[in-house]
């Protein structure tokens, strides 16, 4: 299963009242191991941020003019999304704004060409009912580490996202530890091989006398309980 975690970071707020892109970035994860495949952009937006947009991310109106606009790059970002399930937090508002700029394009919306949309905020409001679910809250509950986290960076969250994500979901259904190297003792088909316990030699250990004195007080109290009925005698 492929997934692609999603991030995004915008002049504002409001993609429908002409906020833009300027930030884009998806980290690649198959079968749950990531493969470093990742896809990270800048892209100038055309126009300038909010002041309050600019203090969370950090990215000017300079830096950002000479970068590639959405149009040049979107045939490279549709193509490595295709098909794989986009992991995103808070999915609306990333949603909003990559549709905002497909639509300029006059192309379909990225749910027409991804594989599926998973919110992990609604996964952390179900699992952690009450509580702030934010990255950072999330960060800290699941301890993955955000300390290089000073500005939002679309990458750097795309990446917790993906330590928070794993965090989440890995659960404990075999007793057994599967080591990376596969060398476990399964079959190979999901079964794990049947053990021949009479291959161990178990050892014994003998009661010492202050237990078997303990253990007889017991049983003569059991006794005295039932009226002299108890059944189960000490050898």
């Amino acid at each position: 299963m492929r997934q692609i975690f999603f991030d995004t970071e915008t002049t504002g707020l409001y993609a429908e009242g002409g906020d833009r892109l300027v930030e884009i970035g998806c980290v690649e994860m198959v079968n749950r191991q990531l493969t470093g495949n990742n896809l990270h952009l800048y892209l100038n937006p055309e126009r300038a941020s909010h002041e309050e947009a600019l203090k969370v991310h950090g990215l000017t109106e300079e830096f950002l003019s000479t970068k590639p606009k959405f149009a040049e790059v979107s045939e490279q970002f549709l193509d490595y999304v295709a098909g794989a399930e986009l992991v995103i937090h808070n999915a609306p508002f990333d949603l909003g704004f990559i549709n905002a700029e497909l639509k300029r394009l006059g192309r379909p919306p990225i749910t027409d060409i991804a594989g599926g949309v998973r919110d992990t905020l609604l996964m952390a409001r179900d699992m952690f009912p009450g509580k702030a679910n934010s990255l950072d809250a999330l960060c800290r509950r699941l301890e993955v580490d955000n300390s290089n986290r000073t500005f939002h960076g679309a990458l750097l969250d795309a990446e917790l996202l993906a330590q928070v994500y794993i965090n989440m979901t890995r659960g404990q259904d075999s007793l057994v530890i599967d080591d990376a190297s596969g060398g476990g003792a399964g079959t190979g088909d999901g079964q794990m091989a049947a053990v021949d316990f009479s291959a161990f030699q178990l050892p014994v250990l003998a009661p010492t006398a202050a237990e078997l004195q303990a253990h007889e007080a017991v049983l003569a109290d059991l006794d005295k309980a039932s009226g002299g009925k108890r059944i189960w005698q000490s050898a």
